[in-house]
């Protein structure tokens, strides 16, 4: 694709969670399609289906990656505005068939203090390899390059850093 077809592309409706235990860290999981890859520790996030409110997409989210349900998390805070982000051009026609050229991401933070054993990778179609809470800086070093700046927006729009 070229530069000017990937920049005609809207942005796909995402969701992202920022889930923190009460010791502050944050939960990241590492992506099953990096195998082999250098390592990608990332936050909960997905696609928001057509009409699905963001909240909604949260929770349902953050069950089909965690297996923690609504019931099993507090709602904290929301960040008020959007935050985009673009994949890289080798990507753009790898992901998403092609019909995305990033993602706008709506991102809230939820808070968890149940035990550990109750994460359940498996609740749903299996996305990471395995899980750990994480100081709010060590996030930045985890995420693929290409997301750090939301990252560190995420987690700063947050007061974790």
């Amino acid at each position: 694709m070229t530069p000017d077809q990937i920049a005609a592309l809207p942005y796909r409706p995402c969701v992202g969670i920022c889930l923190t235990n009460p010791d502050g860290r944050v939960w990241t999981g590492q992506r099953l399609d990096r195998m082999g890859q250098a390592p990608a520790w990332q936050m909960p996030q997905g696609g928001i289906d057509p009409g699905e409110a963001v909240m909604d997409a949260a929770y349902r989210e953050l069950h089909e990656e965690t297996g923690l349900a609504r019931g099993a998390v507090a709602f904290v805070a929301q960040l008020p505005e959007p935050v985009p982000y673009d994949l890289p051009a080798e990507l753009v026609p790898k992901l998403w068939k092609g019909r995305y050229r990033g993602q706008m991401q709506d991102w809230v933070r939820l808070s968890y203090d149940g035990p550990d054993a109750a994460v359940d990778l498996d609740a749903h179609e299996r996305e990471f390899s395995e899980w750990r809470w994480s100081e709010p800086r060590a996030v930045l070093d985890g995420i693929v390059p290409f997301k750090r700046d939301v990252y560190a927006a995420v987690l700063g729009g947050f007061g974790l850093l």
